[in-house]
């Protein structure tokens, strides 16, 4: 089993990735919903982030820092930096508030002071705010954005014929790298026949709204 295989298990068995029927933000009935939030205890964000960390070291994307978007962000991008470490690339990272500080150090980035080229560390794509949100910080704090890390790449059409993750890519230059994609999700349903039903569900989902392809990264 590859690695983003291995973690579309894991995800199944931590209840993170589910099946049934979802509303997604977009108002779509999804047949499965995924939620990073539900990776809530040392041992099962330890073994996310190391699954991070292997997708970003495989990307090869260059890069100096690691930023995490408030809230989920936070601790995906302290726990990404600490598997990286361990793998022999001890890099600084830094997160932002919602409310900015008014005392003390004031502001709204906490963390390592952003410099050079910085990789954005997040869930998942859905609307692209986060990480618009996240490119005006890097920007306005002297710093460049260099490419996008998430969970789970669900593939599907954004505002146009794009999906999600592809419409970032265009529209900030950069790339999107995910651990796994919808691709490795129903390769995983194909190998499971006790989960033929949920199969058959989300390919009728993607021929609604999903792209053809994952995006180049």
């Amino acid at each position: 089993m590859d690695s983003s295989r291995e973690f579309i298990a894991f995800a199944c068995e931590q209840g993170v990735l589910r099946f049934g029927r979802f509303k997604t933000k977009a108002g779509r009935m999804s047949p499965y919903f995924f939620n990073a939030g539900l990776f809530s205890d040392g041992a099962s964000l330890a073994r996310l982030c190391d699954f991070y960390a292997e997708a970003i070291l495989a990307s090869g994307i260059p890069f100096d820092m690691l930023f995490g978007p408030a809230y989920k962000g936070i601790p995906l991008v302290a726990g990404v930096a600490i598997a990286l470490a361990r793998r022999g690339r001890n890099l600084p990272f830094l997160f932002n508030r919602k409310e900015t500080k008014d005392h003390g150090e004031g502001g709204t980035l906490v963390g390592a002071e952003p410099r050079g080229r910085i990789l954005i560390v997040d869930d998942v794509i859905s609307a692209g705010t986060s990480v618009r949100e996240s490119v005006e910080l890097i920007g306005a704090a002297g710093a460049r954005p260099c490419g996008v890390v998430i969970a789970l790449d669900r593939m599907e059409r954004g505002q146009g014929e794009l999906s999600a993750v592809q419409e970032v890519e265009r529209h900030f230059a950069m790339p999107v790298v995910s651990v796994a994609d919808l691709d490795d999700l129903v390769a995983y349903l194909e190998d499971n026949p006790r989960l033929t039903p949920d199969l058959a569900a989300v390919r009728e989902y993607r021929g609604l709204y999903g792209i053809a392809h994952a995006p180049a990264t």
